[in-house]
């Protein structure tokens, strides 16, 4: 009633004197009446039905107070924290008509930390421009980005008793500019292999400016205990002045620019053995396999192909790499014919001229768009209790957190933070993108929904 009475005192008056209810009353068409316990009810026209009073004239409940947040939390609970429709018929059936329900219950719910548990979105945040080694004009493989997947089962000895099995998998290195790969077969997933690894291609392609992966541990398939931080990697590229960046664990979408080469090199080699045959794969199979899986990577076109009969060179990464092309260039303006046909290497000159006019003429803009990730999202903050993503568990059992530090991005934006939690029994630090995370209550909500 006190409540009532402090949302409604004007039509309280109107009824005791028995005039209208001003036009301005949020309740006007309700037509309200007090009943004998000095409440105020809705005066509908079913008075005379059989039903009970409070389903003919339920009670009057202001959609703007701190009472009605705890008689929405109390229904929303009783339903098993469905939704506004679910929790809205709760509380008519309980014989209360509120004012603005569906505004305040979708308020309500809006705030609780149990339906962001079971319902919450990911968080995202505006999709960020890309970094300058994506942008440059460089020699291939300068800035490149790698990771590792596999295994494969081969063949390595025959025995009496059959055939002896080990274990292969590949490293990936993809060129940020010119989008070539380039893979290596390893066989085990130790620091020396890998370093191995590093060396080969390195002596092939040329020593790498700077490397960009996920972090080792964080790698697709059985690579997860590949650690990219061991001292000796890390004291051999000081050796070749080469800097390495890491993304965040758990994020995935900040390396697509190799893992879905990835998914690409797979599709190819499962295409390859299946055609093939093979009855035992072996180590030289493997290895021959993945130089022809290069090839044809190398050789997709990085633009959509023309219809143009004026514009017949397809660009593609193999281009630049051996200076072939299928289809003849025409000669440049600057030399002569009969001159380009007398040394070889302005026609090498010309083809890369080609390719890098052609690069950042027409595929560059193709990098323009934000295909996803459009909008600004309010960022996370020092405080916020989040819900970490755990694909290895049901939604139930993910740990929650506390976010302790939020990380900038260059262009000032929060898309990856450190959050705080308690690991059996024991607290713990850990990075992870926002991507990975649900926010359950937020630092600014001091406390509310909870």
């Amino acid at each position: 009633m006190n409540m009532q009475k402090e949302s409604y005192p004007n039509e309280f008056n109107n009824i005791h004197k028995q005039t209208n209810i001003l036009k301005q009353s949020g309740i006007r068409k309700l037509h309200p009446a007090i009943d004998e316990e000095g409440l105020l009810r809705v005066g509908g026209r079913i008075s005379h039905s059989c039903l009970e009073i409070n389903r003919t004239n339920p009670l009057i409940i202001p959609g703007q107070h701190h009472l009605t947040t705890l008689i929405v939390r109390h229904h929303h609970e009783k339903v098993k924290h469905q939704g506004r429709h679910f929790t809205e018929g709760a509380i008519r059936d309980a014989g209360m008509w509120l004012v603005g329900g569906k505004r305040c219950i979708r308020g309500t719910l809006f705030k609780c930390v149990t339906c962001r548990r079971l319902r919450g979105k990911i968080e995202d945040q505006m999709m960020a421009d890309l970094p300058a080694d994506r942008l440059q004009v460089a020699p291939p493989f300068t800035y490149i980005g790698l990771d590792v997947f596999g295994p494969w089962e081969v063949t390595y000895r025959r025995t009496r008793g059959g055939q002896a099995s080990n274990k292969r998998w590949a490293v990936l290195f993809t060129c940020l500019c010119v989008r070539a790969v380039h893979i290596e077969v390893i066989e085990t997933l130790s620091a020396s292999s890998f370093i191995n690894a590093l060396r080969r291609f390195f002596s092939i392609r040329g020593t790498a400016k700077q490397i960009r992966s996920d972090r080792g541990t964080n790698f697709t398939g059985a690579s997860k205990e590949l650690d990219l931080e061991d001292t000796s990697i890390q004291r051999y590229l000081q050796d070749q002045q080469c800097t390495w960046i890491f993304n965040p664990p758990h994020a995935s979408h900040m390396g697509g620019a190799w893992e879905r080469l990835i998914g690409v090199a797979r599709r190819i080699l499962d295409s390859m053995l299946l055609q093939q045959r093979f009855s035992s794969l072996t180590h030289e199979v493997l290895v021959t396999l993945m130089a022809e899986i290069c090839a044809i990577i190398n050789a997709r076109p990085l633009l959509p192909v023309s219809t143009d009969p004026e514009s017949p060179l397809i660009l593609t990464p193999s281009m630049l790499l051996t200076q072939k092309t299928g289809t003849p260039s025409s000669p440049p303006s600057d030399f002569g014919k009969a001159e380009i046909l007398r040394q070889q290497w302005k026609q090498v000159q010309h083809l890369a001229e080609t390719f890098w006019h052609k690069w950042q003429r027409e595929y560059l803009n193709t990098l323009q768009s934000r295909t996803k990730w459009q909008d600004k999202r309010p960022y996370l903050n020092e405080g916020d209790i989040v819900l970490m993503r755990d694909n290895a568990v049901k939604r139930n059992h993910w740990p929650m957190a506390m976010v302790t530090k939020a990380l900038l991005s260059r262009d000032g934006f929060v898309r990856a933070v450190e959050v705080r939690a308690i690991k059996q029994g024991i607290p713990k630090v850990y990075t992870r993108p926002i991507t990975e995370l649900v926010v359950l209550i937020s630092s600014k909500q001091n406390g509310e929904g909870v």
